[in-house]
């Protein structure tokens, strides 16, 4: 026989020990490979789960620190405007308060410079008076005949109180 064509007796042996050993792999040592192919790929699937829940929860966070994000946005723009509104009636507040209160002192200086005119006017017309009839008494006294005797005697007066009201 030829090297290259196998014997018949040859030929069974190997495919009896090819059936036996396969069968051994068979009962054996397939379900062992297929169980840890299988655990490998619920492992692989486990992880793939896993990765993809991370990344909703990443999706999640990053849409709640959005919101979040706006919220506090919001809110600080409600609490600047609120400033602002409180800046201007606290601002608007002293305008008027101090608008009365200068009314109130311009009222109060309008009153005092009145009561000082009136007194003024009531000191005047006392001068006045008491310079006229100062004059007068001392006109009658004298009982001047001549006239122009009279006119110095009354400018004589008047120089003399003017002086005695300067001092």
């Amino acid at each position: 026989m030829g090297l290259l064509t196998p014997d018949p007796g040859l030929l069974i042996w190997m495919l009896i020990t090819f059936g036996v050993v396969f069968f051994i792999l068979a009962k054996y040592g397939f379900p062992v490979v297929i169980k840890m192919v299988d655990e490998r790929k619920a492992y692989i699937d486990n992880s793939l789960k896993a990765a993809r829940e991370a990344n909703e929860q990443l999706a999640n966070v990053k849409q709640e620190s959005e919101k979040v994000l706006a919220q506090a946005r919001e809110e600080q723009g409600r609490i600047l405007s609120e400033a602002a509104a409180t800046r201007d009636r606290i601002i608007k507040d002293a305008q008027e308060r101090a608008q009365r209160e200068g009314q109130r002192l311009m009222d109060e200086v309008k009153k005092q410079i009145e009561t000082e005119k009136e007194s003024a006017i009531r000191d005047i017309r006392r001068q006045v008076a008491v310079l006229s009839v100062g004059i007068a008494e001392k006109i009658m006294r004298n009982k001047l005949a001549d006239e122009k005797e009279q006119t110095e005697l009354i400018d004589r007066m008047l120089d003399e109180m003017i002086e005695s009201s300067k001092k």
